[in-house]
């Protein structure tokens, strides 16, 4: 494959976390906070959460469904809030939106867990992103395959996860630039179905590596 005009620029993000005024010891202040948190938090407690729990295939990858079930004690409502697959959403008000309805509606059918003291309080937290260019990139799918190799697993939420956000598309950093620039639609549709939820970021990296090489071999 001819090098081409727009080369895949590697990437890494780190943020820096803030504890932001906001706290809910019950459900129902729960989904106050969700209606008035800000999106920076919301980001932290979905998709930057799933980073930090990158490693677990099984239980819950959300911060709002891992306290309603320690705190609260109410697994019925944490699967409710840990089914929301983030790959799904290119907006955060949208994420909000249906976090906070799932929140209010268990509260108005159950009032009597509603205002409920829980274990301990919900701390609305948000984070600030930097992003920091790695210093290589790539113009062929087999510099690309190769630049793979070295990224933290901060690169890889970012380019991977978080980018939807970005793109406002329910795709990715990578399979945005196989289709569009390399004309390679399959691989993107492929890369972009890789499990995030039963694969940690390294089997991410596996996956895709596997789809690559297979791509090159052709």
């Amino acid at each position: 494959m001819q090098g081409i005009e727009t080369p895949f620029q590697f990437l890494t993000a780190s943020y820096l976390v803030r504890v932001e005024n906001l706290r809910a010891p019950t459900l129902a202040e729960l989904a106050t906070g969700l209606g008035t948190c800000s999106d920076a938090s919301i980001f932290f407690h979905t998709f930057q959460s799933l980073s930090r729990h990158h490693f677990l295939t099984e239980g819950f990858s959300n911060d709002f469904a891992q306290w309603v079930l320690a705190a609260c004690n109410r697994p019925e409502l944490a699967e409710q809030l840990a089914s929301f697959d983030i790959r799904e959403y290119t907006s955060l008000a949208e994420l909000r939106v249906d976090l906070r309805r799932v929140v209010n509606d268990y509260c108005e059918l159950h009032p009597q867990f509603a205002a409920q003291q829980t274990f301990e309080a919900f701390a609305f937290c948000d984070a600030v992103e930097v992003t920091i260019p790695l210093g290589y990139e790539a113009r062929t799918l087999r510099e690309f395959n190769e630049g793979l190799q070295k990224l933290s697993h901060a690169s890889l939420h970012f380019h991977f996860i978080a980018s939807r956000l970005r793109l406002h598309l329910q795709t990715n950093d990578f399979s945005y630039w196989f289709e569009n620039t390399l004309g390679l639609s399959d691989l993107a549709r492929r890369a972009n179905h890789i499990d995030i939820y039963t694969n940690t970021l390294d089997g991410v990296r596996e996956i895709l590596t596997q789809l690559i090489e297979k791509e090159l071999c052709t």
